[in-house]
């Protein structure tokens, strides 16, 4: 079987996705084109160009039997610039959807995004999202925008993508080793932070956090770890400038057996997102035996406990104050246990990816 696998917008993420399912399906000729995930304007208006009339256009010209193509690829302009593709069965995968994402002031406000999504989703044959907040959230954004539109406008477009669309998560690697979770200092809880350094991860809600534990003076030592970028947000800025008493480390630790090990030691991973469509970071850290504290709103509630979910109030300090009411329950009580998220490592997911692709391309995986 020849499938011809497209991320258009490569970050890890999604490069982590795609190696996952090269590694895990050896025996699938793969061909996998990706472009740097920078630009983003440009990259997800312009991807289908990039690829039918440069370097990629004759890969592009090979027979396959299947496309895998991420959320950010324009499919309905690449069919169009490349006939020979026109045919072929799709899928497209949705790591996320441009009608959920938060919006900043920085940003150009424009429905290309969102209209790529759409033209993608109806030209695929199937649509796979990595939880059913994610199908959800794309399916009423498209019917929102339908209201919006002037005129000739096609009735059910959300229900005809809904009719041909799944959940099925990103999965997460096995661990080799058990966790061994204990805190470094007796009596103390240690808290990880492990997310991208931008607005949507509530940055805010962070630094808001750290001064509460602060003021509280509660025995909680914090890790903010996670991918930084050239431009940071002011309130880590000034977290680094003038670091509070809980902040033990900031900075993303480059080795991965650290990070490993970092994360086998803390007792807590913090989510304060504005914006998660499955909540990879968390689940990873919940395999490692951290007790997940997470907002309850997004995907989270489809696999995080009640009892570690805070309230969502959309306020920075109440939030803050919500986190650290938690943590002194705990530090009270005692932590509840971890999540059993087992299901959704490789070894659990692999036959429903390999059910979706023979189904979807008409041959069997397994026979390649």
């Amino acid at each position: 079987m020849h499938i011809l696998l497209l991320s258009a917008y490569d970050t890890a993420s999604h490069r982590a996705w795609c190696e996952g399912l090269m590694r895990h399906m050896p025996q699938i000729h793969w061909h996998y084109l990706a472009l740097p995930g920078r630009y983003f304007s440009w990259r997800i208006r312009g991807n289908a160009m990039s690829w039918a009339y440069g370097e990629a256009s004759k890969t592009l010209n090979q027979s396959f039997d299947l496309i895998i193509a991420t959320s950010m690829v324009d499919l309905a302009t690449l069919k169009g610039l490349v006939p020979s593709l026109v045919n072929v069965p799709s899928i497209v995968y949705f790591h996320e959807n441009q009608f959920a994402y938060p919006s900043t002031t920085h940003q150009h406000k424009s429905l290309e995004p969102q209209m790529v999504n759409l033209y993608s989703a109806l030209s695929a044959d199937h649509v796979v999202f990595n939880s059913d907040y994610n199908r959800q959230s794309l399916l009423s954004g498209i019917s929102q925008l339908m209201k919006k539109l002037p005129d000739q406008v096609p009735p059910n477009l959300a229900n005809i993508i809904q009719a041909k669309s799944r959940v099925l998560p990103v999965p997460i690697e096995s661990l080799k080793l058990a966790p061994t979770n204990t805190s470094e200092k007796k009596g103390r809880l240690k808290l990880v932070w492990n997310h991208r350094w931008e607005y949507d991860k509530g940055p805010d809600t962070l630094a808001s956090v750290c001064r509460e534990i602060d003021l509280r003076n509660l025995p909680v030592d914090i890790w903010i770890l996670g991918q930084a970028f050239r431009q940071r947000p002011s309130s880590f800025q000034q977290l680094q400038e003038d670091p509070p008493k809980c902040l033990q480390h900031m900075g993303k630790l480059e080795q991965a057996s650290d990070y490993q090990t970092c994360l086998q030691q803390a007792d807590i991973v913090l989510s304060t997102a504005l914006h998660e469509f499955q909540g990879l970071a968390v689940l990873e850290a919940a395999q490692q035996g951290c007790v997940p504290l997470v907002p309850d709103r997004l995907a989270y509630p489809e696999w995080v406990p009640e009892a570690c979910r805070y309230t969502d109030t959309q306020s920075v300090d109440l939030e803050a104050q919500a986190i650290c009411n938690r943590l002194q329950i705990w530090l009270d009580a005692g932590l509840p246990a971890a999540p059993d998220v087992s299901h959704y490592q490789w070894n659990q997911l692999l036959p429903k990816y390999e059910k979706l692709l023979s189904e979807i391309s008409g041959k069997s995986v397994q026979d390649c």
